[in-house]
């Protein structure tokens, strides 16, 4: 038998193609990253909640987020303020924004709060959130100083409302 190389003039042709198309064909398997038995697992990312949802349950280890909707072009955003969760339970890992398709003046996005559950027990945080109506002297990463209304109104007629305050409880089994 004759072997036909795709490589004219090369010996080793045959073997590199045979090579190419078997690490092509082993990467397109229907086979996932994750665990076993369809846990996420990190190459999933954490587990998204909404700011609706204030009663959350994780197991130590895992990663979550809870994610809000944010437009900073109209001073809308969202803070993580005290108290914040008891550490040796719930630590914070950060935020991150992820603006909608628009770049333009205007486009809102997300904003994810990830935390990482780290021991058995209970805690609570508490994201502020604040609109141009309702917090003053903030900025995207600076909350207000106070969480109390203003006492300089957003309009010569209507003087601002309190900003508005989510607490979640945690749950690390």
């Amino acid at each position: 038998m004759r072997t036909v190389s795709i490589f004219p003039g090369s010996r080793s042709g045959a073997a590199i193609a045979a090579a190419a198309l078997l690490a092509l064909s082993t990467g397109c398997g229907p086979g996932t990253d994750g665990p076993a038995g369809g846990s996420p697992g990190p190459a999933d990312g954490p587990t998204s909640y909404t700011a609706k949802d204030t009663d959350i349950t994780a197991e130590q280890g895992e990663r979550f987020a809870v994610t809000v909707d944010q437009n900073a072009s109209t001073r809308e955003y969202w803070y993580l303020v005290d108290p914040e969760p008891d550490s040796s339970v719930l630590v914070s890992r950060g935020r991150d924004h992820a603006s909608d398709s628009g770049e333009g003046a205007g486009a809102g996005g997300r904003l994810a709060f990830t935390f990482e559950a780290k021991g058995k027990g209970v805690t609570r945080f508490t994201l502020l959130h604040c609109t141009f109506t309702t917090c003053q002297g903030n900025t995207s990463e600076l909350p207000p100083e106070t969480t109390a209304p203003s006492d300089t109104p957003a309009t010569e007629a209507t003087p601002s409302q309190a900003p508005e305050r989510i607490t979640y409880t945690v749950t690390v089994d």
